[in-house]
């Protein structure tokens, strides 16, 4: 059966894709183009591949890699603390008395 009508890849070729270890719809697509066009496959290829609603994941078994060590835990020295600029004063305006003359 076609998974893929505008590529026409089948649901056989994806199963064969997955068993060679291609374990997600964007590692089909770039093995077979599946998906890549209009889309509407790819809810049909995370279903073959086990991703559906309520599915079980696929994982591909990848070799060990030595672990990395952890990063220390010991807190990092915090630099010393700039000198905050002593506040300076605003002007104070007083209002000036009316001139006796000015009407």
């Amino acid at each position: 059966m076609y998974v893929c009508s505008c590529f026409g890849i089948t649901e056989e070729q994806v199963k064969q894709h997955a068993d060679a270890g291609r374990c997600t719809p964007r590692q089909i697509a770039s093995a077979c183009k599946a998906g890549t066009d209009c889309g509407s496959c790819v809810r049909r290829i995370q279903a073959i591949l086990g991703r559906g609603a309520g599915g079980v994941t696929r994982t591909k078994l990848e070799t060990a890699t030595p672990a990395q060590p952890a990063p220390s835990s010991a807190p990092r020295p915090v630099p010393p603390a700039l000198p905050l600029p002593l506040p300076v004063p605003l002007p104070v305006t007083v209002p000036l008395p009316a001139a006796a003359g000015a009407a």
